[in-house]
This record gives structure tokens, C-alpha cells and sequence, in this order.
């Protein structure tokens, strides 16, 4: 991998390379943009099949980290780390405080979160070397588990989904087809009966099939089939890339909106969704009330108040609807475009307050 060239791709900040050969450790931190703040991105652990794999998956994730944190308003920059390893036999404490040890090397430009292949027990290890993780339990000050938050947020931006397509923000008596019924597609799902909705699920584990089925009168259907199901709204919660050349066309949809990361396997089955007539609420958008919510334990974590700006996510997807018409664009690239428009601004006015860094280099560049 010509690795500055990938940096230079997309004007990533920074890459970090750890490696403790004592406890196994072999990490990447990627910090793609601190404009907006420090780069907060959570920590993934996965047997990668090589290291340029590893790179790639770090760079990638933490570019939409700045993107999903710009765009729901967050004062915070896009990073994320991955370990190498199988997180089912690698894991240790030492694995870990040693991670966290790199962490703090980096006097807080990146801040980590759970993601997947770690959990909360794994963000406690390595806050005991470092001040700049959040996501950890609740009995060590942290937030807990951000599913029910993600939920919340998905259901918020789906209701602006509604109020836009269907000329109401309430869902009751609409169809919604809920692919994965995980910790996420679970509360989801909580929130949608509490709401009226009719549900039509399909998850590849039975169990979380029969819960949902038997606590929310669900109507169960085959995982093949949930892509073709005659509803309102379509709620991906499961693997990311599901709506590809051959799966846009089986929707019968008014609605896309779920939890589910990069759920267009490419930016133009975004544009084949708008061709169709399909409303798509952005994933990294609608799906932020995770991040948003461990975000609040930089301030001392207040639940209230975490669910409050979680549940400004109605109003970050009618923003970006917004956008879509002002420039006559499908709501993906609206996305992107509100969060390039405020990276941009932000960074003017960082450049122009000659008391901040950025503002003493512009002197000193324009002394020479």
C-alpha cells in the first residue's frame, strides 16, 4: 500500500502504527480531520486477513467518523483504531492498557469508543492508562450500552422521514420491514409498537426472532424475503452494503431508514434509490445517537441531557432533506455536503481567530 498517497486521498491528519510484541498487540489509529474538535472514533477488533486490510477499514471508518460527527452538530473531529486480532481468543488486559498507552501519547488529538469486537469491560482496561475513552460502564462513570440511543435516534430520523414523505411524523398504522433484530433492531423495534407501527421482521437468529414476535405481535418473515416486503419504511439494522445493483430494485418502499453502517454498497445505489422515488435517510446521520450519546461523558455524563441531542436527529434529517432540494441532489451527497459546509466554516474561523494555532502559523507563513 503506497500509504501517503491513500492519506492524500482524502487529507487524512494522521496515522499511528502500535506494537507491543508482549502482549500481542498490533493496533492502527487513524485520525482523519480534528476541525471540529478532537477525532473520537471507536476501537474495532477483527482477524483481519492482512495488515493493508486493517489500514483500509481504519481510514475508511474514521472518515466517516468526521462526517457522522459534522453532520449531527457534534464538536468533535472523525478517528477510529482497529486491532489485528480475533477478539474471541486475543483479548487481555495487557492487550489493552497497552493500547491505552498509545492512546495517551497522543495528549488527547483521539478519543476511543467501543465498536465492534470490544466491549465496555475492554474501554475499562484502557481507561486505567488513559483519561480519553469514553463508552465505558456505567459503574465507571460511563454511559452504558448506546443501543437504546441508537435506536432512538434511528426512530427520530425516521419520523422526519415520515412527516416528509407521508405529510405526518407519526407512525401509526405504517409498515415498517426490520432487517436484524440485535441490540439496536431490538429497541428500535420497542420503539416502533410503542408507536403504532405494524412490524415485519427477519433476523438470521431465531431466538431474536421469536422475542420480537412474541413481546411486539411482530409478523416474522424468511431473512431472503424482508428486501421485498410491501411497506412504508425499510429499516436495515444489520451488515452494511445491502443495497446494491441487485437488491435496490426489490424494494417496495417509500422509506430507507435504519441503523445499519454504509448501507449503499456504493454512492450511486444512492442516486438508484432517488431515481425509484425512495427517501433515504443517511446512515451515518440517523444512525449517530450512539456516538452522540457516549460523546456527552466528555462533559460529565448526563442522561437527560444525552437523550435530548439525541433526539435532534429529527432535525438533522430534515436538514438534510433540505439540502436535497436546495441542490437538487439525492439525500446522500446532501449529507455530505452539510458536512462539508460546516467543516468548512468552522475551519475558516479557526484560520481567521489569529489566537489559535492555525491563526499564529498563517502569521508566521506570512512573515517569510
Amino acid at each position: 500500500m503506497r500509504i501517503f498517497e491513500k492519506l492524500g486521498e482524502y487529507n487524512y491528519e494522521q496515522v499511528v502504527f502500535c506494537h507491543d510484541g508482549s502482549t500481542g498487540l498490533r493496533a492502527i489509529i487513524a485520525i482523519h480531520n480534528t476541525t471540529l474538535g478532537p477525532a473520537l472514533g471507536g476501537c474495532r477488533m477483527y482477524p483481519y486477513a492482512s495488515e493493508d486490510a486493517a489500514v483500509t477499514d481504519a481510514l475508511r471508518l474514521a472518515r466517516g467518523m468526521t462526517y457522522k460527527a459534522a453532520a449531527s452538530g457534534l464538536n468533535l473531529g472523525g478517528g477510529k483504531s482497529v486491532i489485528i486480532g480475533d477478539p474471541q481468543k486475543d483479548k487481555s488486559e495487557a492487550l489493552f492498557r497497552s493500547f491505552g498507552r498509545y492512546i495517551e501519547t497522543l495528549g488527547g488529538r483521539y478519543i476511543t469508543a467501543e465498536d465492534v469486537g470490544t466491549s465496555p469491560e475492554d474501554m475499562a482496561n484502557i481507561q486505567v492508562e488513559t483519561s480519553f475513552v469514553v463508552g465505558v460502564d456505567k459503574t465507571y462513570g460511563g454511559s452504558g450500552d448506546p443501543s437504546p440511543f441508537t435506536a432512538l435516534g434511528v426512530f427520530q430520523g425516521m419520523r422526519a422521514c415520515a412527516e416528509e414523505r407521508f405529510g405526518t411524523d407519526s407512525l401509526a398504522g405504517r409498515t415498517v420491514a426490520v432487517q436484524g433484530l440485535g441490540h439496536v433492531g431490538y429497541h428500535l423495534c420497542r420503539l416502533l409498537s410503542e408507536a403504532g407501527a405494524r412490524l415485519v421482521v427477519a433476523d438470521v437468529r431465531e431466538e431474536s426472532v421469536e422475542r420480537v414476535v412474541r413481546e411486539f405481535g411482530a409478523e416474522a418473515v424468511e431473512p431472503g424475503e424482508i428486501l421485498s416486503v410491501g411497506c412504508d419504511v425499510f429499516a436495515p439494522c444489520a451488515l452494511g452494503g445491502v443495497l446494491d445493483d441487485r437488491t435496490v430494485p426489490q424494494l417496495r418502499c417509500e422509506v430507507v431508514a435504519g441503523s445499519a453502517n454504509n448501507v449503499l454498497l456504493e454512492p450511486r445505489h444512492g442516486e438508484m434509490l432517488a431515481k425509484r422515488g425512495i427517501l433515504y435517510a443517511p446512515d451515518y446521520v440517523i444512525n449517530a445517537g450512539g456516538v452522540i450519546n457516549v460523546a456527552d461523558e466528555l462533559e460529565g455524563y448526563n442522561e437527560q441531557r444525552a437523550t435530548k441531542r439525541v433526539m435532534r436527529i429529527f432535525e438533522s434529517i430534515k436538514a438534510v432533506i433540505e439540502v436535497a432540494k436546495r441542490d437538487g441532489v439525492p439525500t446522500h451527497v446532501a449529507a455530505d455536503t452539510l458536512a462539508i459546509e460546516r467543516v468548512e466554516e468552522i475551519g475558516n474561523m479557526v484560520r481567521l481567530h489569529t489566537g489559535h494555532p492555525y491563526g499564529q502559523l498563517k502569521r508566521q507563513r506570512e512573515t517569510l
